[in-house]
């Protein structure tokens, strides 16, 4: 395990929402549905408001490597940003949504078959290479395409052996980190923190940005699934493991594990995000590499909160104002692109050229209005087209000329 810290947070492709003949509550599971092709027409609004919260989520946590800010060196309110951005977010959204992809995916795969699940995931990845050389750095879209086929080993398993392989992967990664933590703090060397942030020199051009981006995809391509996959696949497992039982869908079924998830999830994650926040407050290489295992750790943990609070409230059809996030759910990565485009033209060298000027207060601002602007402009977008420009693109590649309502 290498001392390369996990990529940005980043959203999912599109997750399929199946509700088994089209009822609520119906008493088959997703696993016994019979096969649906084309696109999903019905949805539950519990993946949506997840998914929605968490897009949100991820912006925040990106938006430090956006605008090229050292999260160690903060102080007064930019701190207080940092902090409350270590505890509620970081770690926190891309746990939520590597969950989603293993619940969508292993619908998909459930649903319609080895082909359509691969050439779905085909297409993802030349969406995902396409954000990274043309737009932005982090993406992560393309990884868990390619991770994605790790799903197809799991097509069989029970949702109890899915969270044993999820527990097993898991706790192998956490503890590669762990180990090469104890490893650094024994050792005589002293290094500094590691960024991982881009190096931008003063009027740099797209061009040069560009070519840059172009030479490091393999690597990220590659190292990145390589470094991240135990733990991306163990998330995914999850994930598919919530859609064998219908959590998701059915959360009516499921209140006392939801309520177990809320109290466990917020007890420990809780207490990992503050560990985080004060790592994330430290210089050394050390705080750096344990602040990955804490922050991965936690970061499951207080997203299976989030899922346990928000699934008690969508099972008591008590979710209210958080259905506002469901419409910026469904189209969830047009609007992932969209923060991309935002934020390079604020920040990058050949747009705005604010890398590196913001602190932590400033930059998440920034992204708080961004993200909560997209709320109504993703309702505006449903209501007038039913779906988002990427999300049509993706449904005409995979599905071709089958039509219907929703997403692909």
């Amino acid at each position: 395990m290498t001392a390369l810290p996990p990529q940005p947070d980043a959203p999912l492709d599109q997750l399929p929402d199946v509700r088994p003949g089209g009822l609520h509550g119906a008493a088959l599971s997703e696993a016994e549905a019979p096969p649906e092709r084309g696109p999903v027409r019905h949805r539950s609004p519990l993946p949506d408001v997840l998914r929605g919260l968490a897009l949100l989520g991820i912006l925040i946590v990106n938006v430090q490597d956006f605008a090229g800010f050292q999260v160690w060196t903060q102080g007064g309110l930019d701190r207080v940003v940092q902090v409350l951005t270590d505890i509620f977010a970081n770690g926190r959204s891309i746990s939520l949504f590597a969950m989603l992809f293993g619940w969508g995916a292993a619908g998909l795969l459930a649903r319609q078959g080895v082909g359509t699940f691969l050439l779905r995931h085909a297409v993802l990845l030349m969406l995902g290479t396409v954000h990274f050389i043309f737009i932005w750095h982090g993406d992560i879209i393309a990884n868990y395409a390619l991770l994605a086929a790790a799903l197809l080993l799991t097509a069989r398993l029970t949702a109890p052996t899915l969270v044993l392989v999820a527990g097993a992967l898991g706790a192998w990664w956490l503890g590669l980190g762990l180990l090469e933590w104890t490893a650094a703090t024994v050792s005589e060397t002293r290094l500094g923190r590691f960024a991982n942030l881009q190096n931008f020199t003063p009027g740099m051009t797209y061009p040069e940005v560009l070519a840059d981006r172009a030479g490091d995809f393999s690597t990220n391509l590659i190292g990145g699934s390589i470094y991240n996959g135990p733990w991306l696949v163990a998330l995914f497992c999850l994930g598919a493991a919530a859609y064998r039982t219908g959590l998701l869908l059915r959360p009516h079924e499921h209140l006392p594990l939801l309520r177990r998830l809320t109290v466990w999830g917020w007890g420990l994650g809780l207490p990992l995000g503050i560990l985080l926040a004060w790592l994330n407050t430290r210089g050394d290489y050390a705080s750096g590499l344990l602040a990955i295992p804490v922050r991965m750790g936690g970061g499951l943990a207080l997203a299976l909160g989030y899922v346990g609070i928000l699934g008690t409230l969508a099972a008591q059809d008590r979710l209210g104002r958080w259905k506002a996030f469901a419409a910026s759910g469904r189209v969830a990565m047009s609007n992932y692109i969209a923060q991309s485009l935002v934020m390079t033209a604020v920040y990058y060298p050949y747009a705005g050229a604010q890398y590196g000027q913001w602190g932590a207060a400033a930059a998440v601002g920034l992204a708080l209005v961004v993200g909560l602007a997209q709320l109504p402009l993703s309702a505006w977008v449903l209501r007038r087209w039913g779906m988002g420009p990427l999300e049509r693109l993706v449904r005409a590649l995979v599905y071709g000329g089958r039509s219907g309502s929703g997403e692909a």
